[in-house]
């Protein structure tokens, strides 16, 4: 079992490795149910990219915006997720010059699975540490959470240098 000191003597950077540590187990043990429930080709940037492509479509370039990633990688993402049969690519209604990308039956299977594991391994977290200290961390990481809300752009974000578009 890991060490759990508390108090003054945690070190700062000790905060981000175990919010990060428990964000990936998380995120681990989803793609692992998800493979045994049928998506075994799952990866963590698919949940991220049909998120930001969400119920009503996304263009390359929408898509790309909301994932913090150039148009060019946006489309390889979208080459990926048609090829497992995540998504498809429809003309826009609304202007023939344009594509959107839009969740297949398949796409909308594998984040209504995913929900439905989430609330499993929250439960868990219930079983484990008590109603009360999951619904007193979840309180305080909604505070300390930033106003504007959650953001889709972690594949961005974290696979290239602020700002250059360049994958480090």
């Amino acid at each position: 079992m890991a060490e759990t000191r508390e108090g003054p003597d945690r070190a700062g950077f000790e905060l981000p490795l175990l919010l990060f540590a428990n964000f990936r187990s998380l995120i681990d043990q989803l793609n692992a149910e998800l493979a045994r429930q049928g998506h075994p080709d799952a990866r963590p940037v698919h949940g991220f990219a049909l998120q930001a492509v969400g119920r009503d479509g996304a263009t390359a370039s929408e898509l790309g915006r909301r994932l913090g990633i150039s148009k060019q990688a946006a489309g390889k993402t979208v080459d990926r997720l048609e090829g497992l049969g995540y998504v498809e690519r429809a003309d826009d209604p609304n202007d023939a010059r344009r594509k959107l990308v839009r969740l297949t039956p398949r796409g909308f299977d594998l984040l209504g699975r995913s929900a439905r594991i989430f609330d499993e391994l929250r439960a868990h977290w219930v079983s484990t540490l008590g109603r009360e200290r999951v619904r007193d961390l979840e309180a305080a990481l909604y505070t300390m959470a930033p106003a504007e809300g959650f953001r889709l752009d972690a594949p961005g974000w974290l696979g290239t240098e602020q700002g250059t578009g360049k994958t480090g």
